[in-house]
Order: C-alpha cells, then sequence, then structure tokens
C-alpha cells in the first residue's frame, strides 16, 4: 500500500508535488479516471479516452486546478486497494490525530434493460472510519488541456461545469458552497458525489451510489468468474485483465494503447507521445491475451471496429492508428497550456504515426480475427463473408511484405524492410490457409499456403545473417531489435529452432541490462534509449521458456511482479538503475505480455492440485 510522507502531501496539497505513476485506475468503457495515492483524481478525459483532458494535474497545467480532491486536514498517511476482483478503488486516508475517511471511487457499469450501463459519470462515497475528521472537496475541472477553467452554474443541490466538450453535472448530499467554496467542514456521515451528464437524478446521491455500486461490484465479479486463470499468480493476471477491460472504448469496441498522454518514456526527452488512439497492432495483442483467458467479448467488439475500418480501405493501405471512433487522420499537436508530466514537456494531442507505413497491421488483423472462424463459443462466428473480407488484408500483406516501413517501433527518421513486418504478413497468408481449410474453401486454402511458404522462404533468405549467425532486424542487416523474440510465437519459426535459439541468446546479450530489455540500442530519431520497454522484457521471458529455460524464465517474471506500481499496474517503460516507472499509463502492451507470459509459465491446475 502506498504511504507518502507529511512533507510530500503538504506540497501535494499546495500543488507542487512531483507527480508519480502510483496511480489506480477506475472506469466503464466509456470514461476512465486516474486516482493518486491520497484519493485525487488527477486525469480523466470527457466524454471519451481521447477527449480534452478535463482532470489534467498529472501534466502540471500552468494554473490551479485539474483534479478532484477529497482532501482530509491534517492528514498524514494513506492505504489504498481495490476490492477484490473489481475495478472499485478505496482509499483510505488517516490525520494526525488518527481520525480517518474512507473514500471508494468507481464509474457504474453493469446490466440493465438488456444491455450494459456504462454513462460517462464518476462516483464517490466519503465516509468516517475513526474520529471527527474535517474534509473539503475541491472539485477544479479545467478546459483545453488546463489552459481556462470552464463556466460554472449552481442549483440547489447541484453545481453545472460547462467543458469543452460536454455539460457535466455534480449532485452530492454535501451543501453546494461547501464544494464551490472549498470549505472544510466536519464528516458525521457518508457524503455522495455524482459527477456525469447534466440531467436530473431519479433518486438522491445516496441511493443512486448504493444501488450503483452493488451492481458494479456484482458486474465484475461475474466477469472476473468466467475468467480462464492459470493456478499461478491468480491475483496479478486478474488485475491486468481488469484493466484492459477497462481499456477498450465499449461505443465502438477500440482498443486504446494506454489512458494518458505525453509521460515521457525517460526523464527529459522527446520521447512524449499520445497513445489514447487504438493501434490496430497494440489491440490485436490485448485481444489474443483475453482471448486466452476467456474474456471473447471484447474479441468480438473489437473485430467489429476494425472491419469498420478495413471495409471502407478495400484494397488499399491501411494506417496503423486510428482515432477510437474511427478517425483516420490524427493531427498532431503541443498543448501549451499543459506543462508535462513532472514539468517534461511537450504535451501533444494527435500522433504522426497515422501518417506511417506499418505493414504488420495486415497480420495483426488476421491475427486478432482469426479465433472467430475455430470457437464454437461465440455467437457469431466468421464465415465465407467475413473470411473474404480477411483476404483484403492478406492480398495487401502480399503486396506489402516486402516493402520499407517505419516498423512497429514507428522511427520517424528512416525506413526498411523490417523482419518483423514482413513474417506478420507471412502469417497473415498462414492464418488464411488454416480458415479456409476450416471453411471447406480447399482451393483457397492452397493458394495461401503456397503464398505463406514462398513468402517465407524470401523472409529467411533475407533476415538470417549467416556471418553473425542470428536473425537481424531488418533485411541484409546487422542489427537486432525485441521484435524478434516473436518469430516463434507466431509460428514462422519452432521455440526450439537453433537459429531461434541462437537469436534468443544474442538479443540477451546486446539488448538485455539485468532482468530488464530494451527493445533496441542502436540511436533512433531521438538519440538514444534510456528505459527498457516492459513488453519487451515479457516476450525476453516468454522466449527463454520457449527454448526450455524456465526456470530462468520464472526468476525473471517474479521480479517483474514486484515492479508493478503498489496497485498492480504497470507503464510502459522501467528504468533499469532505479525501477522507475516511466511511459504513458497504464499500459496495455504491458499487462499484454503480463498475462501471456503468466499462461505460458504457470503449473498447471492439474499438476497443483
Amino acid at each position: 500500500m502506498p504511504i507518502r510522507s507529511e512533507e510530500m502531501l503538504k506540497s501535494l496539497q499546495a500543488g507542487s508535488a512531483q507527480e508519480s505513476l502510483t496511480l489506480g485506475v477506475i472506469g466503464n468503457g466509456s470514461v476512465a479516471a486516474l486516482i493518486d495515492g491520497y484519493g485525487r483524481i488527477v486525469w480523466s478525459c470527457l466524454p471519451r479516452f481521447d477527449s480534452d483532458a478535463s482532470f489534467c494535474a498529472l501534466l502540471s497545467p500552468s494554473g490551479e486546478g485539474g483534479d478532484w480532491s477529497i482532501e482530509l486536514e491534517d492528514a498524514v498517511r494513506a492505504e489504498q486497494h481495490y476490492l477484490p476482483n473489481t475495478a472499485v478503488l478505496v482509499t483510505r486516508i488517516y490525520d494526525r490525530q488518527d481520525s480517518a475517511i474512507e473514500i471508494v471511487d468507481f464509474s457504474p457499469r453493469h446490466r440493465s434493460h438488456g444491455r450494459f450501463y456504462h454513462p460517462v459519470l464518476l462516483a464517490r462515497r466519503v465516509r468516517p472510519i475513526h474520529g471527527s475528521p474535517r474534509i473539503r472537496v475541491l472539485l477544479r475541472p479545467l478546459c483545453d488541456y488546463g489552459s481556462r477553467k470552464p463556466e460554472t452554474s449552481a442549483g440547489s443541490n447541484h453545481i453545472r461545469y460547462l467543458l469543452s466538450e460536454v455539460t457535466q453535472r455534480l449532485t452530492s448530499d454535501v451543501a453546494v458552497p461547501l464544494v464551490e467554496r472549498g470549505l472544510f467542514f466536519h464528516l458525521d456521515r457518508p457524503a455522495h458525489f455524482v459527477f456525469g451528464p447534466d440531467e436530473t437524478l431519479a433518486t438522491s446521491p445516496a441511493d443512486f451510489i448504493h444501488t450503483a455500486l452493488e451492481y458494479t461490484i456484482a458486474y465484475w465479479r461475474e466477469w472476473v468468474r468466467n475468467l480462464s486463470v492459470p493456478y499461478e499468480w491468480q491475483d496479478a493476471v486478474i488485475r491486468a485483465a481488469i484493466t484492459l477491460k477497462l481499456c477498450q472504448y465499449e461505443a465502438t469496441g477500440a482498443i486504446v494503447a494506454a489512458l494518458t498522454t505525453s509521460i515521457p518514456e525517460a526523464p527529459h526527452t522527446q520521447r512524449n507521445w499520445d497513445y489514447r488512439y487504438c493501434w490496430l497492432r497494440d489491440a490485436a495483442l490485448t485481444v489474443r491475451a483475453l482471448n486466452r483467458l476467456g474474456a471473447t467479448r471484447s474479441m468480438e467488439e473489437y473485430i467489429r471496429y476494425v472491419f469498420n475500418i478495413v471495409s471502407a480501405e478495400d484494397d488499399h493501405e491501411i494506417g496503423p492508428v486510428f482515432g477510437i471512433t474511427f478517425e483516420r487522420e490524427l493531427l498532431e499537436r503541443e498543448a501549451t497550456g499543459l506543462a508535462g508530466y513532472r514539468g517534461m514537456g511537450p504535451v501533444r494531442v494527435g500522433n504522426d504515426a497515422w501518417r506511417q507505413r506499418q505493414n504488420d497491421v495486415y497480420g495483426s488483423v488476421v491475427l486478432a480475427s482469426a479465433q472467430l472462424f475455430f470457437d464454437r463459443r461465440l455467437e457469431h462466428p466468421g464465415d465465407e463473408r467475413t473470411f473474404q473480407r480477411l483476404e483484403g488484408m492478406g492480398r495487401m500483406a502480399l503486396r506489402m511484405a516486402e516493402e520499407s516501413d517505419a516498423g512497429l517501433w514507428e522511427f520517424r527518421g528512416r525506413a526498411a524492410v523490417h523482419t518483423y513486418s514482413a513474417a506478420m504478413c507471412w502469417a497473415a497468408c498462414d492464418r488464411l490457409a488454416h480458415i479456409a481449410t476450416q471453411l471447406g474453401v480447399p482451393d483457397r486454402a492452397r493458394y495461401w499456403h503456397e503464398q505463406a511458404v514462398q513468402l517465407h522462404a524470401r523472409i529467411m533468405e533475407r533476415a538470417w545473417n549467416e556471418r553473425l549467425g542470428h536473425f537481424v532486424d531488418a533485411y541484409d542487416s546487422e542489427h537486432l531489435d525485441a521484435s524478434l523474440l516473436l518469430l516463434a510465437d507466431i509460428g514462422f519459426v519452432r521455440g526450439k529452432d537453433p537459429r531461434f535459439i541462437a537469436t534468443v541468446d544474442a538479443i540477451g546479450k546486446a539488448l538485455g541490462r539485468g532482468d530488464y530489455l530494451f527493445r533496441y540500442i542502436a540511436p533512433d530519431d531521438f538519440g538514444t534509449p534510456e528505459t527498457s520497454f516492459n513488453i519487451c522484457t515479457f516476450w525476453y521471458i516468454e522466449a527463454l521458456a520457449a527454448t526450455g529455460r524456465r526456470k530462468r524464465a520464472r526468476m525473471m517474471f517474479e521480479h517483474m511482479l514486484t515492479m508493478r506500481n503498489p496497485l498492480g499496474l504497470l507503464s510502459e517503460d522501467i528504468a533499469p538503475a532505479s525501477g522507475e516507472h516511466w511511459g504513458n499509463f497504464p499500459q496495455t502492451y504491458s499487462l499484454v505480455g503480463l498475462i501471456q507470459t503468466a499462461m505460458r509459465l504457470s503449473r498447471r491446475w492439474e499438476d497443483a492440485l
């Protein structure tokens, strides 16, 4: 449980504390919020994941605000946990006199009238649990990425906030002037806060939160109950799975790479990117991880999202990243009203990666869709029409497999025929052959099998460096990158293939830093990388297991579990020397790696019981 010193707490309340990624996340598929160790909401974009950051304190707004704090007077320590198997966060705060309060944070999500109820709404309940605590409520959203305060108006029991893209209403059983003016008051009974649509509640805030909380807890526990978790590391896997679910935008099925923008990949770097969009590659890996746990509904929703994109493209190139409501252009700009995480700007909105060619996306789409044709649990399994749509991805894979691209690391200043991109194009052809066989279309099965065999041979000829004795990152290259660790995972080579083992060993030697792995070490557009990339560490652990070195793999995995933040979450990067988290948060890539690795390394239930 995170505990902060009195001095740090005072500076936090004064607005001068150094932010950290010791954060929890709540959400419901429409909205998400990041909450620090003292129950302060420091990041939330409304009304969508990629909207204006109404709560933006995490990125240092130039003026006061950008947070929603429930402050306990003379607070000295805090502790925090999730209710088991839910996305409901509990924060307990204690003062000098040992008075204490408990804050419960959640966003309602449950079934109602035959569909899911998941409004753009944050719910908070605060109650005294010891002594005679005094609190104040500071609800201070901002507009235009920290540039200005919203217009407000008050009624008898509510305050209305005119935000950049939506009007939100706070309804509470706390007197309006106490919230408007941020006054301290004795908390002698539970207080309830509903920050949601500009509509009158049909019941009291207390009754609304009581019922919504009960239903939301039941929803999440039922969802978790249906997961096929490994025998070992269940809590870590469950927390990762819930967090991945929170990163899927319910309205379209899009899965964002992270909920934040511009948390730098390393201190004082220009590697500050906006990850609040749907990378087809990242989302496909998320779907794969959830599929392995049995959470197939996320796959079905995501495939609908993808088909809405690719059906409009026919046999044309598709970009690597799209907006969560299908936007193709994500124009990148700097938000000048925010100084950045710990003042380390710039803060970027939009991502110019949409302009890039990343040829692995065709394989990503096909691999994410393949289970549709083999899983008998699905209500709407893949059919010949679905297969014909995917064949368009296959044709593009054949066309682009050996064309230069920016690669999955999105190099902005150079291009090459990247081995991983070409291998993913091979995977598209290979899986289409299997799907055609399953559907009983032998002529198409033969066609895609022949194309896969021919492409495989060409890749092997150009991506294997005979002099160095391992695969390389691009055709005729002499460099390594961590994506080569996935060649066995996608079936391009066997895990026990001596060529793959040699490549794994070379990567561990060149890119490893203790128990961490860099994605590459060669200087790029922004200099030499400084932090390890969490999913690459997990890829390396999986590769060790695939090549028979399970003891070393388990040791590294256990270490990575200790590097999660106190609530079990991971960002994108870790600084090997300090263990500090960097990069956008929570990072779906990292949590996918955790789940996949746990599933591979865990003892079987049959062997353990």
